[in-house]
C-alpha cells in the first residue's frame, strides 16, 4: 500500500532531523493515515478507504462522503475514490 491519501492526495514529505548542535539529517514526514469505511447517503453502503486524519475532518465538515466527493478534484482522488464519486453522480442524476 502507498502512503498516500486516498481523497486529498496527501504524501510523504521531506525535511530535517535537527539535532542540539544543529546537525542537519535527511528524514521523512508520513501522513496520518487511517482504514476508516465511509458511508455514502446516497448509494446506502459503506466504502472502505484509508484517508488522513485532516481528510477525515474536511469529510465531517463539508457534510459526508457524498458532498465531499462532490466538490473534490478528479486529479486529487484516487482510482477507488474516483470510482465512488462516478457512482454516485450517475445515482443522482438519475
Amino acid at each position: 500500500m502507498s502512503r498516500r491519501c486516498e481523497l486529498t492526495g496527501k504524501g510523504p514529505m521531506t525535511g530535517n532531523n535537527v539535532s542540539h548542535a544543529n546537525n542537519k539529517t535527511r528524514r521523512r514526514f508520513l501522513p496520518n493515515l487511517n482504514d476508516v469505511t465511509l458511508q455514502s447517503e446516497t448509494l446506502g453502503r459503506g466504502f472502505k478507504l484509508r484517508i488522513s486524519a485532516a481528510a477525515l475532518r474536511s469529510v465531517d465538515h463539508r457534510g459526508g462522503l457524498d458532498a465531499f466527493l462532490a466538490k473534490a478534484k478528479d486529479g486529487e482522488l484516487s482510482d477507488n475514490a474516483l470510482k465512488i464519486k462516478k457512482e454516485i453522480a450517475k445515482v443522482q442524476t438519475a
